[in-house]
Order: structure tokens, then sequence, then C-alpha cells
């Protein structure tokens, strides 16, 4: 126990040294005055992961077009701006690509790529709705592994990002991500109107190659800031790139099984698709043959009937 008390106790005087040298401009901006607000955000969408599939497992899946085609465009709109103030404001600060330290200072472009990046780690929190939505819909093939990683990592640590890095070598990541999102999220904004648009959506691939393409970029501009000894935190240049690696595998594993060598389905997941798009089963059988079944047991027996 003398073990552990001396663990929670260095850790927390960690944590208070570490504010002494946390970004002044940001200490009174929502939710970065303190961790709790998001990990306890981060917290309810895990229990949402464990709660909501047990809850939907009874009930008919929301449809949400209407409420996705607004949700994937508001997003649409979200990353946009926020790829565009980063991007302005970086360039009339006279960032450099290379290597850019972080300014702590009031300067109009500092506070405003400040500011940018924190609408950035507001739009990961705001993401945990996709989770959601997939539940909702009962899309439970889709919130894998990758799925909950990505987005549960991203919220929880972009709070870190702003609360001690709100700029420099963080704009970079950040404006590069915001701009995939955009093309990310107009893909999904599309499909949400139905059939008649999801036959022209063919470039859903290239999503995850643009995609794995960033984290290569990610690891290369990283590696750069160190080799030249960049001016910015060593330890997160050097978690940074672990992180990425991570997601290339992640994704590149999502690449091989979903394009390269899809799942052929199994014979037991086979019967007729119903009006809904779905196929209802029970214990490998789909109701539409089960009751066809039952039918044809009707019929054999009233002819047996008549016979008599």
């Amino acid at each position: 126990m003398d073990v552990v008390s001396h663990f929670i106790n260095d850790t927390f005087e960690f944590y208070k040294w570490s504010l002494t040298i946390a970004d002044k401009r940001v200490e009174n901006w929502p939710m970065m005055q303190s961790p709790l607000p998001t990990l306890a955000i981060s917290s309810l969408y895990l229990l949402f992961l464990w709660l909501g599939p047990k809850w939907m497992r009874n009930q008919e899946p929301f449809q949400l077009r209407s409420v996705l085609i607004i949700y994937n465009f508001g997003m649409v709109i979200l990353n946009f701006f926020i790829f565009k103030e980063l991007f302005l404001a970086a360039r009339a600060a006279g960032y450099s690509y290379i290597c850019q330290p972080v300014d702590y200072s009031e300067d109009v472009n500092e506070v405003r790529i400040a500011g940018a990046l924190w609408w950035y780690y507001v739009s990961k929190g705001v993401e945990y709705l996709d989770t959601v939505f997939f539940i909702l819909r009962k899309k439970f093939n889709q919130v894998s592994f990758l799925h909950v990683y990505h987005h549960c990592t991203m919220f929880t640590l972009w709070w870190i990002g702003i609360k001690w890095v709100a700029g420099g070598q963080s704009f970079f990541g950040a404006h590069m991500n915001a701009l995939i999102h955009v093309i990310m999220y107009l893909y999904y904004g599309l499909a949400a109107f139905g059939p008649q648009i999801q036959k022209y959506l063919w470039w859903k691939k290239y999503l995850t190659i643009i995609q794995m393409i960033q984290f290569h970029v990610t690891i290369g501009h990283t590696a750069l800031s160190l080799y030249i000894d960049c001016p910015f935190p060593k330890w997160m240049h050097w978690a940074l790139i672990a992180y990425a690696v991570t997601f290339i595998v992640l994704f590149g594993n999502f690449y091989y099984r979903t394009y390269r060598h899809p799942k052929k389905p199994s014979s037991s997941r086979a019967g007729k698709v119903a009006a809904n798009g779905t196929v209802v089963h029970t214990n490998g059988v789909s109701k539409l043959e089960s009751k066809m079944a039952v039918e044809n047991s009707k019929k054999k027996k009233k002819g047996k009937a008549k016979r008599e």
C-alpha cells in the first residue's frame, strides 16, 4: 500500500508541477482548467459502448437519415473552418512547415492558432457521435477496435496538446487532419442520401489511403524535427511517432481485410434480404425460410388428413 500511496502522491505532485509550464492563454477556456470534463465525457462514451448494444438488442434500428445528413455536413463546415483558421493564421504568423516552436505570447495570430486548435480538440469530442449513430442504427460491425481506439485517444490526447502546446508544431498535423476530415465527412454526408447517390461514391477506399499517407507524412515530419533538433518537447515528438505507427498498423490491417482480401459471406449467413436491407436470422436460419418450412409442414398434414 505504501508503494501505491507514493505513486499516487508523486503523480499528483508531477501534475501540479506540469501546470506551472502549461499554456496560460488557455487555462480559462472551456474544459481546459481540468482534465476531468474530458475524462468524464470519454468515460461516458465507453459506458455507452457497453450499454448501447445491450439496449438496442431488442429495438428496431433507427434510420436517422436527416440527422446524419445534418451532422455530417455540419462536420464538413466545422473542419473546413479549423483548416482555414490554422492555414491563414499560420501563414500570417510566418510559420515554418519544417520547425516551428510554440509562441506563448498574446500575438493576435498566435491566439488565433490556439483558438483553432481548441476547436480541433472539441471536434474530436463531437466525433463520438459517429459511434453513437452506428449503435442506434445497429451497425455494430462498424464499431471496431480501430474505430474506438481512434476516437477515444484523439479526444483525450488533444486535451494535453491544447493545455501545453497550443501552437508551434501542433498546427501541422491538425490542419492536415482537418482537411482530410472535410473530405471524409463530405463522403458520409453524401452517402446518407441513399442508394441514388451512393452509386457515385466509388472513392471510399481512397479515404483510407489518404489517411495512411497522412500518418507516414506525420512520422517523416516529426522525425525531421528531431533530426534538426527543433525546440519543441522531445517526448511529444517520440510519442507522436509511436502513436502514428499504431494507426499505420491498424489502418493497414483494415485496408487489407476490406479491399485487398475481403471475407466472403459464409453459407450460414446467407438468406433473403428484408425490405430494410438487412437479413433477420434465427439460429442461422432466416425468418422467411423458417416461415416457408412451417407452411410446407402444414400442407403435408392437411394432405394426409384428406387421404385418411
